[in-house]
């Protein structure tokens, strides 16, 4: 599960996403119901808006309801969870510019915030779902991250609690990026729903 990133900055993004970064300012690291660039399909292109990291935004829940999150989505069963279903069975696919997400790590017998990333130090895109809400100034955007389950992953096993389900973030490959975005089934789109390879990322302690 992966609730905390860093996004690259503005001229990465611009570099290394094939479209222009949005306007709007968003903060570097990125929490529950922030604000953060997102990547969706324009036509035959891509288009970046900000959106809200969660599906369900904590203002849209209704009174009375527990507040919950949304800022993961299960691909295992996204298109039978309420909150992300509607975004998944139509295709509503994005790219989430990051330069290293974080996890805690429990080997030395507490929580330690550790940093994940790419081997060669480059940005990358996680795979996402997003959602469009009215807003008081016209349409607002919210999103979730794709997980899967990795319990046997070489890397991402070494996180969260002892005994918990151990789950990763779905990488999109730059190659794949349009293919992504376009894709026309969701069995199309889960063919990119895979884990990430463990010899291309790197990980360590981060300071917090």
């Amino acid at each position: 599960m992966c609730t905390n990133y860093r996004i690259p900055d503005r001229q990465l993004f611009n570099d290394k996403y094939g479209v222009a970064a949005p306007s709007a300012e968003w903060r570097e690291e990125v929490y529950k119901d922030y604000f953060a660039p997102i990547i969706r399909r324009d036509g035959d292109g891509r288009r970046s808006d900000v959106a809200s990291f969660g599906m369900v935004p904590r203002e849209k829940i209704p009174p009375g309801v527990k507040v919950f999150d949304t800022m993961n989505a299960r691909a295992e069963t996204v298109g039978e969870k309420r909150s992300f279903s509607g975004a998944w069975k139509k295709q509503q696919l994005c790219l989430i510019p990051t330069q290293v997400f974080y996890e805690p790590d429990y080997e030395t017998g507490k929580a330690v915030r550790w940093a994940i990333g790419m081997a060669d130090g480059e940005p990358f895109a996680i795979a996402g779902l997003w959602r469009e809400w009215d807003g008081e100034g016209g349409p607002c955007f919210s999103f979730t991250m794709l997980t899967l389950n990795a319990d046997h992953h070489p890397l991402m096993k070494r996180f969260h609690k002892p005994g918990s389900e151990k789950r990763s973030v779905v990488i999109i490959k730059p190659a794949d990026y349009d293919d992504w975005l376009g894709s026309r089934s969701m069995d199309e789109a889960r063919s990119f729903v895979v884990l990430p390879d463990a010899l291309t990322m790197v990980a360590g302690a981060s300071p917090k």
